[in-house]
């Protein structure tokens, strides 16, 4: 059987019991980056047989890996944080399950796309996850647009590198739209920054960010709910002063 283990974000403290659990129990764990999962596996005494499992290799090491889960192990999927099967190679393992009917489970836990989420302060109701955002511009370009054009939030992932280059981008295309920046979540120097592409652009421009990033895209139908609310705004006042005047 194949389980699909959510592991921290950042924070060790965020691993789940059940977590702990399965992984103390598979036969072995295919992970993203053996030695990053090691030193979790280290950090909580689990000693298990590690087995590289990334985009370089995902082809090969599916078909050895189905192959195990057949002859009856009990195998683990980890990325490096997260959920497994979010813009990494473990997709392509849980669907190969499923064309070979073969069991597996989903064991949840931390997600960053959430945590950045929740923690924007931008409407949760109804959300698209683009993943990572493509290095050349002209992609990169085609994604904000999109973001753009839809009514709600856009979450993407980005690399810091390129973050100042997709601001300047959004200075252009998205110019009036609310952005948030949500950096090493859950770590010690968390940040969540919130404001328009050009004032996001300044502050990283002159403070270079570093680590995980998760850039959110506030929805077209939310950025026009101030303007609608101004334009009431005037009418509302309007028939509170005659109120007062009407007062005894």
């Amino acid at each position: 059987m194949l389980y699909v283990v959510a592991t921290p974000i950042g924070n060790l403290g965020d691993v789940t019991l059940r977590a702990l659990e399965v992984l103390k129990l598979v036969d072995a764990i295919a992970a993203e980056d053996t030695r990053h999962s090691g030193m979790l596996l280290k950090h909580f005494g689990i000693k298990k047989p590690l087995v590289s499992f990334h985009e370089h290799n995902e082809a090969m090491r599916t078909a050895q890996l189905i192959e195990r889960i057949v002859a009856g192990e009990n195998l683990a999927l980890v990325s490096d944080a997260g959920t497994p099967g979010l813009s990494d190679p473990g997709a392509r393992l849980i669907r190969a399950c499923i064309r070979r009917n073969l069991p597996f489970t989903v064991v949840p836990g931390p997600s960053s796309i959430l945590t950045a989420l929740v923690g924007s302060g931008f409407s949760t109701e109804k959300f698209f996850f683009s993943g990572f955002l493509p290095p050349k511009s002209g992609g990169r370009e085609r994604e904000l647009r999109a973001a753009a054009a839809r009514d709600e939030t856009t979450v993407f992932f980005e690399s810091p590198h390129r973050l100042t280059k997709t601001l300047a981008a959004a200075v252009e295309i998205l110019p009036h739209r609310q952005l948030c920046v949500a950096r090493e979540l859950t770590k010690k120097f968390e940040e969540y920054r919130r404001g328009s592409a050009a004032e996001l652009f300044a502050h990283y421009e002159a403070h270079p960010a570093k680590g995980e990033i998760v850039l959110l895209v506030q929805g077209a139908a939310a950025s026009r709910l101030p303007t609608i609310l101004d334009r009431a705004q005037p009418a509302a006042d309007s028939e509170g002063r005659q109120s007062e005047t009407a007062a005894p």
